[in-house]
């Protein structure tokens, strides 16, 4: 897909973090970015300083993300390019001190993780699909990137919620690149490793250090702008669908 000044994109997710590197590359582009995030303060502040718009969403339930989408396209039209970052990763084991893992705590986490992607990605593609196809394009309605993990297949001990939900993630791609095919929209997935997101990157630097030590090539953290610019390119390139990619510097975590 071709974008430009004509192109509405719409990240959730995107007052910090790889959302945030993922709007700025966007708006890098031309592109009209919808902010979506719980965070009012810093998702305004970053509409104002990309020239885009702001609605407040929470994309665990489905009537915020009816109501933030509507807002958005009644702002910069029917979304052609959607990317969820949206997430949380609070750590639990499956048996704690106090007993086993709280099932509030897992259905948040999944809630949020897997049901707010989905929400998101769902009501999007039904949007894109009463559209006309982009000019140019191989009658190519939008495109849908969603955020999985490495945690998808290498989940560590504490994980058991963030792992189980970006494996499901990962799992909705294929299927969903199917059902959507024949109205003319790919779907993809990422699936990061550990990236240096402002949450990382304030922690102490020997923290970074041991954080980074199971990537092979390049030794480091990700930059959330190389996370943007795979984004961008998966957007642009037509032959990718269906797929998830790892993004990781060939990292495979241990158990701990």
């Amino acid at each position: 897909m071709i974008i430009g000044s004509n192109t509405p994109v719409v990240v959730t997710g995107a007052a910090s973090g790889l959302g945030l590197a993922t709007a700025r590359a966007f708006a890098a582009k031309g592109a009209r970015v919808g902010i979506l995030d719980m965070n009012e303060a810093q998702g305004a502040a970053a509409a104002a300083e990309l020239g885009g718009t702001f609605a407040r969403c929470d994309v665990s339930d489905p009537a915020s993300v009816a109501e933030a989408l509507a807002t958005l396209r009644a702002a910069q039209g029917q979304e052609r390019i959607t990317v969820s970052c949206a997430g949380i990763a609070p750590a639990s084991r499956t048996v704690t001190r106090d007993g086993a893992h709280d099932p509030a705590l897992f259905a948040k986490v999944c809630g949020i993780n897997l049901m707010g992607t989905f929400n998101v990605a769902s009501q999007s593609a039904a949007g894109m699909a009463g559209t006309d196809p982009v000019e140019g394009s191989d009658a190519e309605r939008g495109v849908i990137v969603n955020t999985a993990s490495i945690a998808a297949w290498d989940g560590q001990i504490g994980q058991l919620a963030y792992a189980t939900s970006k494996a499901g993630v990962a799992g909705m791609t294929l299927p969903m690149a199917r059902d959507l095919a024949r109205s003319g929209i790919r779907v993809m997935a990422i699936a990061p490793g550990i990236f240096g997101t402002d949450m990382v990157t304030a922690f102490p630097q020997e923290v970074q250090d041991s954080l980074a030590r199971h990537a092979q090539f390049p030794p480091r953290l990700g930059q959330p702008a190389e996370f943007a610019a795979l984004v961008v390119h998966i957007a642009e390139n037509a032959m990718l669908n269906g797929e998830v990619i790892r993004l990781d510097a060939a990292t495979r975590m241990p158990p701990k």
